[in-house]
């Protein structure tokens, strides 16, 4: 089997977001391995709009061209990993916004979650939970959460210094936990699609 393609979202589009480091350390951390080939996404390149088509691209196609390049590409992707800013205990409007621009570009596909906050991104990831079930994605156990003093240590608003290696014996754990099960889980349900395409394909 080729490179398992994973796509590494960053979540939040503020200025001063933080997002930009874990998914460079996490984007990082997935490319050591000879199975996955991680991309980052940045919200901030696709100019969504506020949800406003007609239906979900699972009833009808979407108009906004923004909307169909944002489709076109989260569909080149075995499974993602969701880099998760916590607001009011769930996760950002923009991410909420992303998800809910296409539909069965998700189907079937395999996701992670890095978060973070004060208690590491924890309610916000299961919360993504929730949603992945409803795009008929399938979610890792395990998530890393950098959270209290880690994550002041690393956030360069509250005087951080450290960079994320340096936090690694209290997350490296729980990322190899995550990228293990993605990578089985991604696999798994590539395989199952390819296979779905075989079959639609013989009966035609």
């Amino acid at each position: 089997m080729s490179k398992l393609k994973i796509a590494v979202i960053i979540s939040s589009t503020r200025p001063t977001r933080f997002g930009e480091l874990p998914a460079q350390w996490i984007a990082a951390k997935a490319n050591e391995r000879p199975e996955l080939e991680a991309e980052i996404l940045d919200l901030r390149d696709f100019d969504l709009p506020f949800f406003d088509e007609m239906a979900s691209n699972a009833w009808m196609p979407s108009a906004n061209p923004n909307a169909v390049k944002w489709q076109n590409k989260i569909s080149e992707f075995d499974g993602y990993i969701f880099v998760v800013a916590e607001y009011n205990r769930s996760i950002t409007g923009a991410l909420k916004n992303a998800i809910d621009q296409a539909y069965v570009n998700w189907n079937k596909k395999a996701f992670g979650a890095v978060g973070y906050g004060t208690v590491g991104g924890a309610r916000a990831i299961e919360h993504l939970r929730g949603i992945g079930v409803e795009l008929q994605m399938v979610s890792t156990r395990s998530a890393v959460h950098i959270g209290g003093a880690d994550f002041m240590a690393v956030h360069p608003g509250f005087g951080g210094t450290k960079s994320l290696n340096e936090i690694e014996g209290s997350i490296g754990n729980s990322a190899k936990d995550m990228l293990d099960q993605l990578t089985w889980w991604a696999a798994a349900a590539k395989t199952a699609r390819e296979e779905d395409a075989a079959t639609a394909k013989a009966a035609e």
